[in-house]
């Protein structure tokens, strides 16, 4: 198993169930982890494996989080109601964009909800496929 992540994604959108969330917008903290195999990036130090000839499509030889990262800022630019659309439409969209992962997990957090007192944040988490949930508690612990 190896995992490639993005944590901690600082976005401003226009989410929430309320038409002034919708309006003024609020922080939100994104995180993406993917399971996949980059054993033949980790050999080549290549995003790509190489064609053998020009007509041929060149292969992932592991998850570009970059474009990882796009599909991330993309799908938030479009105003969602609930965050369980959004983790699940961010999800998804990875999932179908990258046939090389096998298992993946969002969580979104919004920052300072307006709930009519102190909170820090709300957040939702989606899986996907193979990934073991308790893994990623070893890895907070570390961290």
């Amino acid at each position: 198993m190896a995992i490639i992540a993005l944590e901690g994604m600082r976005l401003h959108a226009a989410h929430g169930y309320y038409p002034e969330e919708q309006v003024l917008g609020n922080e939100f903290i994104l995180d993406v982890l993917v399971n996949t195999d980059f054993s033949a990036a980790a050999i080549t130090d290549e995003l790509y494996e190489e064609a053998e000839d020009e007509d041929e499509e060149t292969s992932p030889n592991t998850v570009n989080y970059e474009t990882l990262y796009l599909i991330c800022q993309v799908e938030m630019r479009k105003p969602t109601k609930l965050l369980e659309t959004l983790v699940n439409r961010i999800a998804d969209r990875i999932g179908s964009h990258f046939d090389e992962v096998s298992g993946l997990v969002v969580r979104l957090r919004k920052l300072n909800p307006p709930l009519g007192g102190r909170v820090d944040s709300a957040w939702v988490l989606a899986s996907r496929g193979d990934m073991d949930i308790a893994y990623l508690e070893l890895i907070k612990k570390l961290s």
